[in-house]
C-alpha cells in the first residue's frame, strides 16, 4: 500500500509533524482526494492552537482544498475517478435529520463535521471527504488560484447574496484583506453601491480597483456617520476580527438593514435602541454547504473574481501557516501539493 504524507498538529500549540501513514481507503459514502492545492485560511488556527473544544489530536488541518478523485466508496454515486473535486468548512450531512430535510444541512444534527477540525484536512497529500461535503470544480479553473474561494470566497459569496440587499443597494465590505479583496470583488460583480472601509488610506487604491465605488477610512472620524451620509447600509459584510471595530460600523446600518458578521471577534456591545429605531439586525453567517461552494467557483468564473494568494510548497506548510497568521499575506496563502 502506498503512503501518503501529511503535516499534522500533534497537541494544541505545537508546530506542525510531517507524518507518513498508509493511504486511507474511503469508506461507504467516502471519497479519496489527491490533494493539488489548499488554502491556509485563520480558522485553521482553531486547530493548530486548539480553540475549538474536543479535537482529537494529531490532526490535519485545512478547508479550502481542491484535488481529484482517486477511489470512491461502495455506495457512492454521481461522482467519477479522476474527478476534480473541491471540500470546504462544511464536512458533510446525513440528509434525513429533521434540519437536513428543512434544508439546513449545514446544521446536520446527525454529521457534525468540519474539515481539518473534526475530522482531517487538506495539508496533505491525500485526504478523505464525505460525498456530502464534495463540490464539483469546473474543469479550467486553476486549483491554486481557486483554492481560496472554497472557504474565504463562499463566505463573503454566500453572505452577500444572503444579506437582503438587491442590486443597487448600498452595502459595505468592512475590511480590505482575505476576505475582503474578495468581498469587494462578489458585490461590485452582483450590482450592489460597494463601499470598502479599513483602516489607513493604504488600501484604497487597491479597494477601488477591485471594484469599490467609494472608501472610508475608519480612523478618520465616525465610520458609522460616514456611511450614514452615503444613504445608511442595506448590508454591512462585516470581516474584520476587531470586535471595537465592529461595534462602531453598526450604526451605519440604513432602514431594515443586516449586518453579516462573518469574522469571529467574540464579544462586543450593540446599541439596541439604535436597531429598533431603524427595524434593523446583525446576523452571524455559517459559510455554506458544498452546493454553495460550486455556485461560488460558477459566479467566480463566469465574472472573473480572483483571489490574490501567495503560494507556499507543500514542504514549507508550517511556513504558510506562520505567514498567515502574522496578518501580514497579501491576501490569501495556499499551499501547492506538486
Amino acid at each position: 500500500m502506498a503512503n501518503m504524507v501529511a503535516w499534522a498538529a500533534p497537541s494544541a500549540g505545537a508546530k506542525l509533524a510531517r507524518i507518513e501513514r498508509e493511504v486511507p481507503q474511503p469508506g461507504p459514502t467516502e471519497l479519496l482526494i489527491r490533494v493539488h492545492a489548499c488554502g491556509v485560511c485563520h480558522s485553521d488556527s482553531l486547530t493548530v492552537e486548539g480553540h475549538m473544544p474536543g479535537i482529537q489530536y494529531p490532526r490535519v488541518p485545512g478547508h479550502e482544498v481542491i484535488g481529484t478523485i482517486e477511489a470512491l466508496g461502495t455506495e457512492v454515486k454521481g461522482w467519477r475517478i479522476g474527478e476534480r473535486v473541491g471540500v470546504g468548512w462544511f464536512g458533510g450531512s446525513c440528509g434525513y435529520c429533521p434540519r437536513c430535510r428543512r434544508g439546513d444541512a449545514f446544521a446536520c444534527e446527525t454529521i457534525t463535521a468540519a474539515t481539518g477540525v473534526t475530522r482531517d484536512g487538506g495539508y496533505a497529500t491525500h485526504m478523505l471527504a464525505e460525498t456530502s461535503a464534495a463540490a464539483h470544480v469546473p474543469g479550467d479553473l486553476d486549483a491554486v488560484e481557486s483554492a481560496p474561494l472554497l472557504c474565504a470566497g463562499i463566505t463573503t459569496f454566500n453572505a452577500l447574496r444572503n444579506s437582503g440587499a438587491s442590486a443597487g443597494d448600498l452595502v459595505v465590505v468592512h475590511g480590505v484583506g482575505g476576505l475582503g479583496h474578495l468581498g469587494i470583488q462578489y458585490a461590485r460583480r452582483l450590482g450592489f453601491h460597494t463601499v470598502a472601509v479599513n483602516r489607513g488610506r493604504d488600501k484604497e487604491e487597491l479597494a477601488r480597483s477591485l471594484g469599490a465605488h467609494d472608501y472610508i477610512d475608519s480612523e478618520y472620524g465616525d465610520v458609522a456617520a460616514a456611511i450614514g451620509k452615503l444613504g445608511g447600509a442595506k448590508a454591512i459584510i462585516a470581516t474584520v476580527t476587531s470586535p471595537d471595530a465592529m461595534q462602531a460600523i453598526v450604526g451605519g446600518l440604513g432602514p431594515r438593514g443586516t449586518m453579516m458578521v462573518i469574522g469571529a471577534v467574540g464579544t462586543f456591545s450593540v446599541d439596541t435602541l439604535g436597531l429598533l429605531l431603524k427595524s434593523a439586525a446583525l446576523k452571524g453567517w455559517y459559510s455554506g454547504v458544498a452546493a454553495d461552494s460550486e455556485d461560488t467557483l460558477a459566479f467566480s468564473k463566469l465574472n472573473d473574481v480572483r483571489s490574490m494568494n501567495e503560494i507556499y510548497p507543500f514542504a514549507e506548510a508550517q511556513a504558510a501557516y506562520d505567514r498567515m497568521m502574522s496578518g501580514k499575506a497579501r491576501f490569501r496563502v495556499v499551499i501547492r501539493m506538486d
